[in-house]
């Protein structure tokens, strides 16, 4: 098993939190985004869409990070990291949906270079526009969580979930866009006891062997 990833990449974050919270430690291949080796003949004969991470398998490569957490549940199904109840599932799903879907895609590099390149947008531009959207999904999430009423430490019990795996790396991804957190507390809450756990901690980006020392 290969890992194609990039330290501070928030969809490669999160998958290595799911595959160290299924005990895996697939070989580590750095891609480094920064020099455009994503887009190198190499990489794009694994993954045409030129991203990361990537996860091969037997000879086989998956892509995007939902579908391969995904299939490490049905692979690997203990831990799991979905509730059995199908309603909390749903919830769970939810709310990392929200991150996946409505507010990571906004914010990932592609978009900010052409907001760069393109609109002529400078630093605090585009730290504003990221940070418009996260305010926006940790409202809505803030409000989610408050209304369960037997949320354990973490988003969904005491048991970490697909949520935590999407939450916790974008809450990097804020601070690295100066997003100021103090107005979720439960958001805080929740990833200071994630980071005591062993392989939310292994998972961290500063941890990773790309990044910088």
């Amino acid at each position: 098993m290969k890992l194609y990833n990039y330290f501070r990449s928030g969809s490669s974050h999160r998958l290595r939190i799911a595959l160290a919270l299924k005990s895996l430690e697939p070989q580590y291949v750095a891609v480094d985004l920064l020099h455009d080796e994503q887009f190198s003949a190499h990489y794009r004969a694994l993954n045409p869409q030129g991203l990361v991470p990537a996860l091969e398998v037997d000879g086989q490569v998956l892509i995007q990070s939902p579908a391969i957490i995904e299939w490490l549940e049905e692979r690997y199904p203990q831990p799991p990291l979905l509730p059995r109840d199908p309603l909390q599932r749903a919830r769970v799903r939810a709310l990392a949906a929200i991150i996946g879907c409505d507010v990571h895609p906004l914010h990932n590099r592609r978009v900010l270079d052409y907001l760069k390149s393109e609109l002529h947008c400078d630093t605090p531009a585009l730290n504003a526009w990221a940070g418009r959207w996260i305010g926006a999904a940790f409202d809505a999430i803030e409000q989610m969580l408050a209304a369960e009423a037997s949320r354990g430490r973490l988003c969904f019990g005491d048991a970490p979930s697909l949520a935590d795996v999407y939450l916790v790396p974008q809450m990097t991804s804020a601070r690295r866009f100066g997003v100021d957190l103090a107005r979720w507390p439960r958001l805080l809450d929740i990833e200071a006891a994630c980071l005591e756990i062993p392989a939310f901690a292994r998972a961290a980006p500063a941890a990773q062997p790309d990044a910088p020392r």
